[in-house]
């Protein structure tokens, strides 16, 4: 599986309309009309130690989720590639393992992450232009 790279993920959260890239605490940002979808989100050190590592092994992509128990969902379904630390406890927002993700997963990812950000009558257009 090829890996997946920020430049994948840039491009595809661009892809979609009222969409910014910003940074935040210095890493890149995503946004849908004002509003965070996706972000780059290194490991702290509490998350470090609640994952129980050492170092961080590679990329995490933030992901905006409907609600908690879709986050829960995804980490059981796919552990290797979906995560939460305690910071995100009552966030809508699922961290991702970016080396673990196949293009068409990061496409979904950031797809859903989108709808669940965007203002529904600007997803509901969205949606209706693209119903696959």
């Amino acid at each position: 599986m090829p890996q997946v790279s920020w430049d994948d993920v840039r491009e595809l959260a661009l892809a979609f309309p009222d969409t910014d890239e910003t940074t935040s605490w210095g890493h890149a940002f995503w946004r849908v009309h004002g509003k965070g979808f996706v972000w780059e989100r290194p490991l702290r050190k509490p998350d470090l130690q609640h994952l129980e590592l050492s170092e961080q092994p590679g990329p995490v992509l933030g992901a905006k989720v409907d609600d908690e128990p879709t986050k829960f969902a995804l980490v059981e379904d796919d552990p290797e590639v979906f995560f939460t630390t305690p910071h995100f406890d009552g966030f809508p927002a699922v961290l991702v393992w970016l080396d673990n993700v196949s293009h068409r997963l990061l496409r979904e990812i950031v797809t859903d992450a989108w709808l669940a950000a965007a203002p529904p009558k600007l997803a509901k257009e969205w949606l209706t232009e693209h119903p696959d």
